[in-house]
């Protein structure tokens, strides 16, 4: 799972169907939705990756265990 690639793409239709929605709702569904992406994006990919390191010790721990 790409987290990055995909809101390429989210983001690539995004502005494809702002061509042709373009009322109050669309609007709202940019600024409560996509608007934020980015933020969390990144604080995911940032809590993906301390847990990555965090299961390599531990995994590292058992192996030196056994």
């Amino acid at each position: 799972m790409n987290l990055i690639q995909n809101a390429r793409e989210l983001s690539e239709h995004w502005h494809s169907t702002k061509t042709c929605w373009r009322d109050a709702k669309a609007v709202e569904f940019e600024k409560r939705y996509l608007e934020p992406l980015p933020g969390l994006i990144s604080k995911t990919s940032a809590a993906l990756n301390e847990l990555e390191v965090l299961l390599k010790k531990i995994r590292k721990d058992c192996e030196q265990s056994h």
